[in-house]
């Protein structure tokens, strides 16, 4: 109680709080876009329910890898070395193929979502029109869907909480900026599943984010580390196009 008490007297906390929340809103956007999308394809009694599950079960994963600090940092020591290495740019190795569990699982959501990603591109391509306009509800149950999400966010859980451990090393900010940004995730969710389901050009912009981020997450499995901040400019810029687009696709109709 007493050290909680001195992090709430400490700018440097509050500091520390306030950028994490928004490190961790900004990882955070992957995942909801993964689950807006997928919840679209349910029926409509069932969308709200699924992203409500669905966020609630990363802001459980994120809680429960805080409580074992300890071991998920032991999950960054390779475990399996298949003895290959790239060649040397500046000095270092291109990529390396010592595994950590971390790699593993980072390397699996990457082709996890890729597969995904790709599947719902050609569902959006080949699937009848009316079929889109309801939805495209087909071929997807509600545990299906519940699944796939408990997959992609033990994923972006991993990822959020090392970024954590990496920020700061006070437990109750971490705990704190996890369930604010989760809390900002659950409100977020369905206004954005909504203005997905509505614009049909939009889908595929974040499709193909994802398949972007898939790609980053097996590079990052690989040893080649991406910085975020490029990732997250060409989304930025991507979707300033997109908006464009939409805007004068607006004018034209009105016209």
């Amino acid at each position: 109680m007493q050290s909680i008490l001195s992090l709430l007297a400490d700018p440097g906390a509050w500091a520390a709080l306030a950028t994490l929340i928004v490190m961790e809103v900004v990882l955070g956007v992957d995942n909801l876009v993964f689950v807006s999308i997928l919840s679209n394809r349910l029926p409509p009694e069932q969308q709200t329910k699924a992203r409500r599950i669905g966020i609630g079960l990363a802001l459980i994963m994120r809680l429960a890898l805080l409580a074992t600090i300890s071991w998920l940092v032991g999950l960054t020591a390779p475990v399996i070395d298949l003895g290959l290495h790239g060649p040397l740019v500046d000095g270092h190795p291109a990529f390396e193929t010592a595994f950590s569990l971390r790699d593993l699982i980072l390397l699996g959501g990457g082709l996890f979502l890729i597969w995904k990603a790709t599947k719902e591109i050609h569902h959006n391509m080949d699937g009848d029109e009316a079929e889109q306009g309801e939805g495209a509800k087909s071929g997807l149950s509600f545990g299906s869907a519940i699944a796939q999400i408990i997959a992609l966010d033990i994923v972006f859980s991993i990822d959020s909480i090392l970024t954590a451990v990496g920020m700061t090393g006070e437990l109750p900010i971490m705990i704190a900026a996890v369930v604010i940004a989760v809390g900002l995730m659950l409100i977020a969710a369905d206004p954005l599943a909504r203005f997905i389901s509505k614009n049909p050009t939009v889908v595929m912009l974040a499709l193909g984010f994802l398949l972007m981020i898939g790609a980053v997450l097996i590079a990052d499995a690989f040893g080649v580390h991406i910085p975020k901040g490029y990732i997250y400019a060409a989304m930025a810029f991507s979707g300033g196009v997109e908006a464009l687009n939409m805007s004068a696709r607006k004018r034209k109709k009105r016209h």
